[in-house]
C-alpha cells in the first residue's frame, strides 16, 4: 500500500500503530481561495521508481500508484506470473473518480493551445479501468481484467468480487484492491460545495476525527491498497506466507439518498448481516471492525448499524477508523483498510482512532481511542459505504485448515 502515511506496508503500519496523521496543507495546487485547504497527500512518490519513463506520461497518478502497489504485493506474496499460470491470474482494482487530474490538466491545455495539443494518451489516462488494465498488460495477467467504480466502497467491492471469482472457480489468483488520486481543485471544490469536508484548516492533523463530537467533515486523501488473493490449496502448496483467510463478503444498497446513508443505518446493518451469513459466522466471532468512520454525521448511522447487528456483543467489539490518520482515500479506502484489518489480526495490534477527545453520546462504542492496543483478533470486519447508497463489507479470519 501507499497512503499519506508513507510508501509501502511497513511505513503505513508503523504510522498507524504510532497514531500518526498524514494530513497537511494542500501542496498540489494553490488552495488560498478555497474554503478547504487541507488534504492527505502521498509524499515523496516518484513513478520512475516503478514504471519505465516512456510509459509514465501515458498514465494518470492513480495508475502510477496501482502499478507501484502491484509490485509491492507480488513481492510480498512471493508470487510470479508465468506463461503457465497467466490465464488463471486476474486483476480487479476499484477506483472512485479515476483520472480527474488528467481531465483538469488536459482541459487547460485545450483552452490555451487548442485541440491539436490534446495528447493521444488522454483517454487511457483517465478511464478508471486502466488501473487494472495497465497492471494486466505490464505483469502479464491474462485472467479476468475488470474494475469496480462504486465511490467510497470501490476497494472493498473489488476485494469481495475477486474473492467470489476465486471461490466460484473462475480463476485461482487475483490482484485486488483500490486506488485513487484526486487532490485537485475540482474535487476539493466539489466536496467542499457539498459541505462534506472538514474546514479545520488551522490544525490539519486534528481535522479527521471519526466518532468525535467535534467532527466537522472528512479530509480527502489519496493512495492505493492492493492484495494478492489466492485459492487456499494453491497458496499452501507453494508455501506462501498467508496472513488471513477471506471468510465472507456482502454488498447491498440503502436505496435512500445520493450522498447520505439511511437514517437508521438499516442498509449498512443488513450488509453486515449478509456478510456474516456468507461467512457462516456468528456476530460474537468478530473481534475487530475497521469502520468506515468518515468523521461526518454518518458515523452515527454506522454506530447504529453495528449495534443493531451485534446486540450485546457490540459493547465488546473493538472498532477503529484509520481514516483518522490517512484521511478518506475514496476509491482506495477499502483496499487500504482491508490491509489494516488483516495486519491488525496478523500482528495482534489494533490501530487507534486518533483525535478522539470529546465523546459523542450517539457514538458510544469502543473506538480504540488515540493509542494502538494489543489484542487477539480471531476475525476482523471492514466496512465501506459510498455515495449512491452502496454498501460493502468484507470479513477476514485467522486461517484454518478446514
Amino acid at each position: 500500500m501507499l497512503s499519506p502515511l508513507g510508501i509501502g506496508v511497513d511505513a503505513n503500519w508503523e504510522g498507524v500503530c504510532q497514531g500518526k496523521s498524514g494530513i497537511g496543507h494542500i501542496t498540489r495546487f494553490c488552495a488560498d481561495d478555497f474554503p478547504v485547504k487541507i488534504a492527505g497527500e502521498v509524499k515523496n512518490f516518484d513513478p520512475a521508481d516503478y514504471i519505465e519513463p516512456k510509459e509514465i506520461k501515458k498514465m494518470d497518478t492513480f495508475i502510477h500508484y496501482a502499478i507501484a502497489c502491484c509490485r509491492f504485493a507480488l513481492k510480498d506474496a512471493g508470487f510470479e506470473i508465468t506463461d503457465a499460470n497467466a490465464e488463471r491470474v486476474g486483476v480487479l482494482v476499484g477506483v472512485g473518480l479515476g483520472g480527474l487530474p488528467a481531465i483538469e490538466r488536459i482541459h487547460e491545455v485545450y483552452q490555451n493551445k487548442g485541440v491539436r495539443k490534446i495528447t493521444p494518451f488522454f483517454i487511457p489516462m483517465l478511464i478508471p479501468n486502466m488501473a487494472s488494465g495497465q497492471i494486466s498488460i505490464l505483469f502479464g495477467a491474462k485472467g479476468p481484467n475488470t474494475c469496480v467504480v462504486t465511490a467510497c466502497a470501490s476497494g472493498t467491492h473489488a476485494i469481495g468480487d475477486a474473492y467470489k471469482m476465486i471461490r466460484d472457480g473462475v480463476t485461482d489468483t487475483m490482484i485486488a484492491g483500490g486506488t485513487e488520486s484526486v487532490v485537485t481543485p475540482l474535487a476539493i471544490g466539489g466536496f467542499a460545495a457539498a459541505k462534506a469536508l472538514s474546514t479545520r484548516n488551522d490544525d490539519p492533523q486534528a481535522a479527521s476525527r471519526p466518532f468525535d463530537m467535534d467532527r466537522d467533515g472528512f479530509v480527502m486523501g489519496e493512495g492505493c491498497g492492493l492484495m494478492i488473493l489466492e485459492e487456499m490449496e494453491q497458496a499452501k502448496k507453494r508455501g506462501a506466507r498467508i496472513y488471513a483467510e477471506v471468510a465472507g463478503y456482502a454488498l447491498n444498497s440503502d436505496a435512500y439518498h445520493i450522498t447520505a446513508p439511511s437514517q437508521d443505518g438499516e442498509g449498512a446493518a443488513k450488509c453486515i448481516g449478509l456478510a456474516l451469513d456468507d461467512a457462516k459466522m456468528n456476530p460474537d466471532e468478530i473481534d475487530y471492525i475497521n469502520a468506515h468512520g468518515t468523521s461526518t454525521g454518518a458515523d452515527i448511522t454506522e454506530t447504529m448499524a453495528i449495534k443493531s447487528i451485534f446486540k450485546d456483543h457490540a459493547r465488546k467489539l473493538q472498532i477503529s477508523s484509520t481514516k483518522s490518520m490517512t484521511g478518506h482515500l475514496l476509491g482506495a479506502a477499502g483496499g487500504v483498510e482491508a490491509i489494516f484489518s488483516v495486519l491488525a489480526m496478523h500482528h495482534g495490534i489494533l490501530p487507534p482512532t486518533i483525535n478522539y477527545t470529546t465523546p459523542d453520546p450517539a457514538c458510544d462504542l469502543d473506538y480504540v481511542p488515540n493509542e494502538a492496543r494489543p489484542a487477539k483478533v480471531r476475525a476482523a470486519l471492514s466496512n465501506s459505504f459510498g455515495f449512491g447508497g452502496t454498501n460493502g463489507v468484507v470479513i477476514f479470519k485467522q486461517m484454518t485448515d478446514s
